[in-house]
């Protein structure tokens, strides 16, 4: 976002309030070993002023940017058909984060619903203003919350989405490990209860439970890997290991998930042929391409039966490699997708071409899955129609 949203309605700042701030300003500075070096304005933010922060940087982002993003994860039957991926994601966003921080105006909002600063506030605020000792001390790392949420769901026009959500489980890992060490040393058992008691809300949980899985999990996963790989670094290195990470900081969402892969097995770059939206025939363009990484692509397989499926997903997204996908858009509606993936192993690319040929037919798409039979390639085809899945079969030389 250019500029940040301007102070939305609701949000303000008492004199009371100011000072619990210093206070755990001055025990986060601590805590985490950073100094601050210039000061934050923090905001208490009610309902209404949420929504419009919300409205107002959902405006920023260009509509081709959501509609392409929507379009892309209907495609892969992620979306339902009925269901808008800009209205799901400000009601996620809404009822989900607590606060946020924004680089760009200094400024740190602390989401309040019953209004003043009670423990779930507290801790709230010792998150984000951790985010602002990361963007005073590793700038080239931290990014406002709000667009650090959009990883993966709104997708940039020639973006890497599994990139973005491995930086940002760095970007969230180490806030949250600060704000669990300050609730544990800062806060009575009673108001360790009572911020369980808010965090749990049944209307909040149904919420959450109720949306489409790849924006759930997307949007959870940053914290609880990221808080994982923080926490084993920081218990053999101390916070000194911490930031010995911002300066190569995951490159992949399989990098969270196995640990081990961390720093050395780095994805693999996967390139697709130029001038594909030309073999299509007129009218047809390029809306996005983008890499989904392990962890998108393991909650697609997930998708062809849900829980009891779960194993078998998790199985077949392992051994990632590298991927690409680009979403082709033409007249009338019709669209063609092609999804080409790379694997650790041959028994890795077999065990993922199996698994997507499930899920294809599970969620009924016109889709075909090709594995190279000389290497570790597995190519996947969807479109609207079979005619155009076979056209563009045929443009990337698979037959059809």
């Amino acid at each position: 976002m250019s500029g940040g949203p301007s102070l939305p309605p609701g949000a303000t700042t008492s004199p009371e309030d100011t000072a619990i701030y210093a206070g755990i300003e001055a025990d986060v500075q601590k805590l985490r070993s950073l100094e601050s070096r210039s000061p934050v304005e923090p905001r208490l933010l009610d309902e209404t002023g949420v929504e419009a922060y919300i409205e107002g940087s959902i405006t920023e982002i260009p509509a081709a940017e959501i509609e392409a993003s929507d379009a892309l994860l209907t495609a892969l039957g992620l979306l339902p058909d009925d269901v808008s991926l800009g209205d799901e994601f400000k009601k996620l966003f809404a009822t989900q984060v607590a606060g946020f921080y924004e680089p760009e105006t200094k400024e740190l909002y602390v989401v309040s619903k019953k209004g003043g600063l009670g423990p779930i506030e507290k801790v709230t605020f010792a998150h984000e203003y951790t985010h602002a000792l990361q963007d005073q001390h590793f700038p080239e790392i931290g990014g406002d919350e709000f667009q650090g949420a959009l990883s993966g769901i709104i997708r940039t026009p020639d973006g890497n989405s599994d990139r973005s959500l491995g930086v940002l489980g760095l970007v969230e890992g180490d806030p949250s490990l600060v704000m669990t060490y300050w609730a544990q040393q800062h806060l009575s058992p009673t108001e360790l209860l009572a911020m369980v008691a808010a965090s749990s809300d049944p209307e909040t949980t149904r919420i959450l439970d109720e949306m489409p899985a790849i924006l759930r999990e997307t949007l959870l996963f940053p914290y609880t890997a990221g808080i994982q790989l923080v926490l084993g670094r920081q218990l053999s290195g101390g916070w000194a290991a911490i930031d010995a990470l911002y300066t190569d900081p995951p490159a992949s969402t399989e990098q969270l998930l196995h640990p081990d892969a961390y720093p050395d097995d780095k994805p693999v770059a996967v390139d697709l042929p130029d001038g594909l939206a030309a073999s299509m025939g007129s009218g047809w363009a390029v809306a996005l391409e983008d890499t989904m990484g392990e962890l998108q692509l393991r909650i697609w397989l997930e998708a062809a039966g849900g829980t009891a499926w779960k194993s078998k997903a998790e199985t077949a997204a392992t051994g990632w490699g590298g991927d690409r996908i680009q979403l082709l858009q033409g007249p009338d509606g019709a669209w063609a997708l092609v999804l080409k993936t790379n694997w650790d192993t041959r028994q890795d690319a077999g065990e993922f071409a199996t698994a997507a040929r499930a899920t294809i037919g599970a969620l009924k798409l016109a889709g075909s899955v090709v594995p190279d039979p000389a290497g570790q390639d597995v190519t996947v085809v969807l479109a609207s129609r079979s005619s155009e899945r076979d056209r563009l079969a045929r443009a990337l030389g698979l037959g059809g």
